[in-house]
């Protein structure tokens, strides 16, 4: 299946049926007095989240979304009948956004997730509804109201605990296979990876984290070179990022550290909060160093920018386990500080309710 991660839609809620002026009329009964029953309520469109959906392309080729209109009133205290509602199913991680006024409508973070996009229209009152004592043959009646119509922008973020960035050839889809059973495709040319892969990777049988293996930045990305800035949103929601180095570039006169830097360069173009992000930097491609320890040292001493280091070969899993083990523990830390911060929040809310 394609991967597509933006697209617009236009969504139009259903009009309310409208309500009737109609009188009872029957055989020995000539004035029986007012029964227009009420229109009924236009439908409305909804989004729900659905794990079992990873991609936006059904929204890429079918652009409108629209309900039905509810039925109008009849007589004999008949009531139009209601349209039926529409759920549009979207992956989680999806951003759904008003294009007209920027608003942000719903951030579908969670399976299930249920958001109103577009209210359907309320029926017309039939002129049941205007009798009384001294109005006992009403001719009023009112219209339905229209729908909500809205033109909107759906954006996917992925949800992954860990983001990997690097230049192409750097390893990274080398490495998600290593440590995990997602399979992207590896090749010896840049921008092997086209689209963003996620893999899950289990440290124990209730320990595992979610990575995201994001197609290769390259200089000049903030600005819409190669294929990075397309993805680099799927990096928002991460809480580690790995940056990945081959210290083993096939290409002669490339230089680790300048490719290095560019990567920090264009993360910090692209987004200040991304850039502040705790970062790991990772050293690939061991396998095919010989003075290994002394390449390391040079490249550490030009290059300071991030919180921790490792070293790896993901071709042969040299070091791949060490660096899990790590992010699982990091990521456990952070999920208790969270847990702890929010329980401290909720104290004080009660203390100051008190």
């Amino acid at each position: 299946m394609k991967f597509i991660d933006e697209s617009k839609i236009e969504v139009f809620a259903g009009k309310g049926g409208n309500g009737i002026a109609s009188f009872r009329r029957e055989k020995y009964i000539e004035k029986g007095g007012p029964d227009g029953g009420d229109g009924g309520n236009g439908g409305s469109v909804y989004a729900l989240a659905d794990r079992n959906i990873n991609t936006l392309v059904d929204y890429r080729f079918t652009r409108i979304h629209r309900a039905k209109n509810g039925e109008p009133g009849r007589g004999s205290d008949c009531y139009g009948k209601g349209a039926d509602d529409i759920v549009l199913r979207m992956p989680v991680g999806t951003v759904i956004t008003d294009i007209n006024s920027g608003e942000v409508i719903a951030d579908l973070t969670h399976d299930g997730e249920k958001v109103l996009l577009a209210q359907g229209g309320k029926g017309g009152l039939g002129n049941i509804h205007f009798k009384s004592s001294t109005n006992r043959a009403p001719r009023q009646c009112t219209p339905g109201t229209e729908g909500e119509a809205r033109e909107l922008q759906l954006e996917l973020k992925v949800l992954a605990d860990v983001g990997l960035l690097g230049m192409p050839n750097a390893g990274k889809s080398t490495f998600i296979r290593s440590v995990s059973a997602a399979r992207p495709k590896v090749a010896d040319y840049p921008f092997t990876t086209l689209h963003p892969n996620l893999g899950v990777v289990r440290v124990s049988h209730e320990k595992s984290f979610v990575i995201a293996d994001i197609p290769g930045l390259i200089e000049g990305a903030a600005e819409g070179a190669g294929l990075g800035h397309q993805f680099l949103r799927h990096l928002a929601r991460t809480r580690l990022l790995l940056h990945l180095v081959d210290l083993a570039p096939m290409y002669e006169g490339t230089d680790p550290i300048a490719e290095a830097r560019a990567i920090l360069n264009e993360l910090k173009k692209y987004d200040q909060s991304l850039y502040d992000k705790p970062r790991w930097l990772v050293l690939n491609k061991l396998d095919l160093l010989e003075d290994r320890d002394a390449k390391i040292a040079a490249f550490l001493r030009e290059f300071d920018d991030f919180d921790r280091y490792f070293t790896i070969s993901a071709i042969n899993g040299e070091g791949c386990k060490e660096l899990t083990y790590a992010i699982m523990e990091h990521l456990q830390a952070m999920n208790e500080l969270e847990q702890q911060a929010a329980a401290d929040s909720g104290q004080e809310t009660d203390a100051n309710t008190l």
